[in-house]
């Protein structure tokens, strides 16, 4: 993605700064605040960073640790989670200083000796091309570091006040203000209260914020523990840097990560059975037992451990709330969620954990968003509960499956090659390309999905490759949205004439341009009169770069931004001859309209001919928009 600045002046500084005049950060804590967030773990950074850039709207950020995050307790990133990265702009940085994971070894006992281990299958990482992005393992702090980093560039500059626990919520008779929330302080002063709009609890497993709405974790533990381990250690194991699922015969089962810096892994070993007569013991397992646990598992092979950075031992449970909302004060819609591991936990054997708590976090974030700066409508807010909680039901369902499988004793599979198989035949999942929402006021009908069957609604925005007709570079059209919160058209042209014209793309820039029914025309930023200033109109022609002459491009496809009007160029494209986006997105001969929510989500595909469904798609999302 290039960086767009100097549209109103030439600066020598960061241009990932913003741009707008922003407030102060304030370090006292606020009295009013428009939302309130607890925990600053990837679902809570997430969120406020996505909500920072929304000028007009203010947001409190706590955190019961004194300090941020030092040691990471999520690592693995999954595909669809770099794509969410690259929009806030550290993608890039991210990927030079992970571990990038190209396949999986699994190992099982040697047929011809089964007291030994043998690499038994190698499978590839993303077979089917699902992402131009890596699946990387890096660490959380690192993470949260460069959420940390976007939300003091944003508009609306945020920063975690450290040391400040929620104690509870409860209704406020401010009727602006309908939530009351209190806290305490590592300095032992008397309790703050603080009234907030909205509050998203995601404060962990043991949320306090679940507990004050009255929403209960449901389900099972799997009364099976696990120790895991992040070391240094001399090793001749051949696979040490290879991400490995590893079954002995009789000592129990591994699963080995590589982490970021060429040294550090992470093993989890399994410690068997919990009962009520063992549990005492197992739950004290020290790191000198797992590490003797994991050399029984790995002979013929040893580790000669150096130092380790981080022990613990956990025990899965797969768990979910009966809601992920709740409504407080006497609000019609919901002003109160959680997200995370305050509504769903599982096992870490998916690496789903970070991945998915970040999609809950990027998914209430812009909503609240809208809502609060009184730009959409706050039916929006209903839909959070109905699209996080299918996607965490089917994250339990995945996990239950998968860490049952990693748990039986190689002779209790149905096959050897049972692991492997469900991992090769899953992918899709773990990559994080499965979720599809269902059907709702953001989530159009199927009606026009056959005009661009490769941009399937509901589901993430794939992105291909395009050329960029101003400057005649190749770029992936997806890279070009950043996590500023506006929503995306893509436009993709009809075939051109006999004359060389589009005529459905002509007639649509006229009716985007001046009908009273256009988007740019209805819905107007509160902040900015940037005529893209919340929808971000990208228009993809079908003809070859070359073919193509600026001028003649509908000045709507070159929105005029900054203080001085400046058309900005930079938003139309074409093919070339090495690759044709419409045929590798099925596009139709009679183009598309594309919309792409402000999560990277399609919700809408609709025919160029007829712009209405535009017009009547968005309408229940924005028309009726109260604070």
């Amino acid at each position: 993605m290039a960086l767009e600045f100097h549209y109103n002046d030439y600066s020598a500084s960061d241009p990932r700064m913003c741009q707008q005049p922003s407030e102060p950060l304030m370090r006292e804590m606020p009295k009013e605040t428009d939302v309130i967030i607890v925990g600053a773990g990837p679902a809570g950074m997430i969120a406020a960073a996505q909500l920072s850039y929304f000028p007009t709207v203010s947001t409190l950020v706590v955190e019961k640790s004194h300090e941020p995050l030092k040691y990471g307790r999520a690592e693995g990133i999954q595909k669809r989670t770099v794509e969410t990265f690259q929009a806030f702009g550290f993608a890039d940085q991210l990927v030079q200083e992970s571990y990038q994971m190209t396949g999986m070894n699994f190992w099982r006992p040697d047929p011809d000796d089964e007291t030994r281990i043998v690499r038994a299958a190698v499978t590839e990482d993303d077979p089917r091309n699902l992402s131009e992005f890596p699946h990387l393992i890096s660490n959380q702090p690192r993470v949260l570091a460069y959420f940390q980093q976007y939300m003091q560039n944003a508009p609306r500059p945020t920063s975690p006040y450290y040391g400040v626990k929620f104690l509870r919520l409860e209704h406020s008779e401010q009727t602006d203000f309908p939530i009351r929330a209190h806290f305490a302080t590592e300095d032992g002063e008397a309790e703050k209260v603080v009234y907030a709009k909205y509050l998203i609890g995601a404060d962990g497993a043991h949320s306090s914020v679940r507990a004050s709405i009255g929403r209960e974790l449901q389900g099972n533990q799997a009364n099976r523990a696990w120790g895991v381990l992040a070391a240094l250690a001399d090793t001749d194991f051949p696979d040490i840097r290879m991400k490995c699922a590893i079954q002995s015969k009789s000592s129990g089962s591994l699963l080995l990560i590589p982490r970021e810096g060429g040294y550090l892994f992470r093993m989890y070993v399994d410690l068997g059975d919990v009962t009520a007569e063992n549990q005492d013991r197992i739950r004290a397992t020290s790191a000198d037992e797992s590490i003797a646990k994991i050399n029984r598992i790995l002979a013929p092979y040893s580790i000669d451990v150096k130092h380790v950075a981080w022990h613990s031992v956990y025990e899965v449970a797969h768990r979910i709330t009966d809601s992920f909302d709740a409504c407080v004060g006497g609000s019609k819609t919901p002003n109160v969620f959680i997200a995370g591991d305050a509504c769903h936990t599982h096992s870490a054997k998916a690496g789903q954990g970070m991945n998915v708590s970040l999609q809950d976090g990027f998914n209430i974030g812009w909503k609240i968003g809208y809502v609060a700066s009184g730009i959409a409508s706050s039916s929006i807010l209903n839909t959070y509960n109905s699209e996080r909680m299918e996607v965490a039901q089917n994250l339990i369902d995945f996990d239950r499956e998968w860490y049952g499988l990693f748990a039986k004793k190689v002779d209790e599979l149905h096959t050897p090659e049972a692991l492997e198989e469900y991992y090769v035949k899953t992918a899709e999942f773990p990559a994080g390309f499965m979720t599809m929402y269902s059907r709702s006021m953001l989530t159009a009908s199927q009606t026009h999905q056959s005009i661009a069957t490769g941009y399937p609604i509901g589901k993430r925005f794939k992105s291909h490759e395009v050329v960029r007709v101003c400057d005649m570079n190749t770029v992936h059209l997806g890279h070009q949205a950043t996590a500023d919160g506006r929503w995306r058209l893509y436009v993709f042209a009809d075939r051109p004439n006999g004359r060389g014209h589009n005529d459905r793309l002509g007639k649509f820039a006229d009716w985007l341009s001046v009908s009273s029914r256009s988007p740019l025309n209805t819905y107007k930023s509160q902040t900015s009169y940037d005529d893209d200033a919340l929808f971000d109109v990208h228009v993809v022609y079908p003809q070859n770069h070359r073919e193509l002459n600026l001028p003649d491009v509908p000045q709507v496809f070159k929105p005029r931004v900054g203080k001085y009007r400046l058309s900005n160029l930079n938003k139309v494209y074409a093919c070339s001859t090495s690759f044709d986006v419409f045929s590798e997105a099925c596009v139709s001969d009679e183009g598309a309209i594309v919309v792409v929510r402000p999560d990277q989500y399609v919700g809408a595909v609709l025919p160029l001919g007829d712009p209405e469904t535009l017009a009547d798609y968005l309408k229940p999302i924005f028309g009726q928009a109260s604070s």
